[in-house]
């Protein structure tokens, strides 16, 4: 298994990054699902470097030239709704890949909300047999969602890789799915990874709820 953390050198990830941590821009929804956005495609651009491609001649008004073409399309999996900001960037990238979604919310299972699991009541699913994935989901907290998606794609084949696409990662969620995908061709793609996870499993210092400061609070 691989990790790529992109904050480790400066780049406008980092730029972007960082509007996106700060309590003040964040006042900005639009603002936030843009940078949310644009970092979907800095992730997919670093992920389309470990694709497959293929030489093509084309033919240009002037003469011929080769140029590498992308042998398949990956499939993008948007674990919702967090992610669709997220994955719309992703999917600029990658404009002719099909698209799978899962619903997933937090559930608290003990009366002070200290005991978190994750309900997955809704799946839209693609064939993914012998193909490249991509999981976006832009804060991997306890890893839990991301396991149980990973577990949940072998009803509908196997995928050659999986890519999971993330804004900030906990090192506990981290450390979680390096544990539980040890004998998987996992890869790790996080613009940072945050020290801290709370009782209530938010990373800190994170940037609080994604879903809540893209299309605001839930009831």
């Amino acid at each position: 298994m691989e990790i790529h953390v992109l904050n480790e050198r400066p780049s406008m990830a980092s730029h972007y990054l960082a509007e996106l941590r700060d309590v003040h821009i964040q006042q900005d929804r639009h603002k936030f699902r843009h940078n949310l956005s644009k970092l979907g495609q800095i992730v997919a651009f670093e992920i389309s470097k470990r694709l497959e491609y293929q030489k093509q001649a084309i033919t240009t008004p002037l003469g011929e030239a080769e140029e590498y073409h992308l042998e398949n399309w990956p499939v993008i999996i948007a674990i919702i709704r967090a992610a669709l900001p997220f994955f719309e960037g992703i999917q600029k990238m990658f404009d002719q890949s099909d698209a799978g979604f899962i619903g997933a919310y937090r559930v608290s299972k003990a009366s002070d909300g200290n005991d978190i699991d994750t309900n997955m009541d809704y799946t839209a699913m693609p064939k993914i047999d012998s193909k490249d994935v991509i999981l976006a989901d832009p804060m991997l907290a306890t890893g839990k969602s991301i396991i149980r998606t990973i577990n949940n794609l072998r009803e509908y084949g196997s995928p050659k890789s999986i890519h999971i696409a993330t804004v900030i990662a906990s090192k506990d969620g981290v450390d979680y799915v390096m544990k539980q995908t040890q004998r998987l061709p996992v890869t790790i793609w996080s613009c940072a990874i945050d020290a801290i996870l709370n009782e209530k499993s938010y990373i800190v210092p994170g940037l609080g709820d994604a879903g809540d400061l893209a299309y605001g609070m839930k009831h």
